[in-house]
């Protein structure tokens, strides 16, 4: 076998690994959010910590078909927010936190990842875009504010943060942009949760249906713009 046909069949094999890995992370996310829709608390409870963990998988195994290395804080920030579904589950006030705590680091990863690639260099665009993010902050946190008690400064806090992340991601492009928005909605439904809101029909199919689809368009919006941004 020579050298070129060695590294064809690496490539091969690297992007056949890839789309297992994507499509073992749509298949979980169909099967939590199936279970979500049928009741079943055993299986939402068993494929939620595997979702996170298999799109970073998916990442790592991208960059590294393309002869790159995946950007350095995507796994992390994936990861973290593993933790935080984890943690999440256990239905304790203090793993609720912690696990919030964890959310607030993958966010900090995320913008990190995205000011590095330049994402706040049109200032112009993105006072516009941070003007109408912190109108909707204030807004929504105001609303809330009254129903939250003792998570009053927790969920102000980690919104503000969330809300970073919205803000930032705009800046690279129209996947990532809608990737961060749709987790600020996302979470935007659980905080109307712990206000004890009226809940909109399957409340929860729609928290985990736009946290899914958000991560996705983050991680593989990041990964694209390297693509690009290396061609």
């Amino acid at each position: 076998m020579t050298p070129r046909t060695t590294t064809r069949a690496v490539l091969g094999a690297r992007l056949r690994s890839a789309s297992s890995l994507l499509g073992g992370y749509a298949a979980a996310s169909a099967t939590h959010l199936g279970a979500i829709l049928s009741g079943s608390s055993v299986l939402r409870n068993a494929t939620k910590p595997a979702l996170m963990p298999l799109l970073a998988a998916h990442s790592v195994t991208a960059a590294a078909q393309e002869g790159r290395k995946a950007p350095e804080l995507l796994a992390p920030a994936l990861l973290l927010s593993a933790g935080g579904d984890v943690l999440l589950q256990l239905k304790d006030d203090t793993a609720f936190l912690a696990g919030m705590g964890s959310f607030a680091a993958a966010h900090v990863c995320y913008v990190a990842m995205f000011v590095r690639r330049g994402a706040l260099t049109d200032r112009r665009r993105a006072f516009v875009v941070a003007a109408a993010y912190a109108t909707a902050w204030a807004a929504v946190v105001g609303r809330l504010w009254p129903d939250l008690g003792d998570l009053r400064v927790p969920v102000a806090g980690y919104s503000l943060l969330l809300a970073s992340t919205a803000v930032a991601s705009a800046g690279l492009g129209r996947r990532t942009g809608l990737g961060g928005a749709l987790f600020l909605l996302s979470d935007t439904l659980i905080a109307t949760q712990l206000a004890k809101w009226r809940e909109l029909p399957g409340h929860q199919f729609w928290i985990m249906a736009t946290y899914v689809l958000a991560q996705y368009l983050l991680a593989t919006g990041i990964l694209r713009h390297d693509e690009e941004a290396s061609a």
